[in-house]
C-alpha cells in the first residue's frame, strides 16, 4: 500500500498533521521544518503520490491540503485487526488491577471511573444513638 510507505517517515506524517488545520503553501510548511525548502517540495511529491495530499494553484503558488480518501481505506483496513487490540487492552486492564489490589494500591471494586462497583456505600446509612 504506497499510503503505509508515504506514513512511514516522520517528516510526512508532520506535514499531513499540520495540513489537517487548512490548506498551506510549501513555502509555509517549509518554515516548520529544518529542511530545505526542495527536501519538504520532495516529501509533499510523495504524499501527493500516495494520494494523501492535493494542490491547487493560487496565482504563483501552489496550496496543499488533505485528500481524506486514502486514509478512509486505511481506516477500514485497520478496523479488521482493532477487535485484537481492543481485548489486549481490556486483558491488560484486568491484570493491572489485579496487581493494584494485591499490592494494596487499588480499592477493591473501584472500577478507572472512580465508580463502586462494590455496591459498598448505598445501604443507607444508620445511627448508632438511635439504636439503643
Amino acid at each position: 500500500m504506497a499510503v503505509f510507505e508515504a506514513l512511514a517517515d516522520p517528516t510526512r506524517r508532520r506535514i499531513l498533521e499540520l495540513l489537517a488545520g487548512g490548506e498551506r503553501s510549501a513555502g509555509d510548511l517549509a518554515g516548520e521544518f529544518a529542511i530545505s525548502r526542495p527536501g519538504v517540495s520532495r516529501h509533499l511529491r510523495v504524499l501527493r503520490a500516495a494520494g494523501l495530499v492535493r494542490a491547487r494553484g493560487d496565482g504563483q503558488r501552489r496550496l496543499y491540503s488533505v485528500d481524506p480518501a486514502p486514509l478512509a481505506e486505511v481506516e477500514q483496513w485497520l478496523a479488521r485487526y482493532r477487535l485484537f487490540w481492543a481485548q489486549r487492552l481490556d486483558a491488560l486492564d484486568t491484570e493491572l488491577r489485579r496487581a493494584r489490589r494485591a499490592a494494596g494500591t487499588d480499592p477493591a471494586g473501584l472500577d478507572g471511573s472512580g465508580a463502586d462497583r462494590s455496591g459498598a456505600g448505598t445501604a443507607p446509612a444508620t445511627d448508632e444513638r438511635e439504636t439503643g
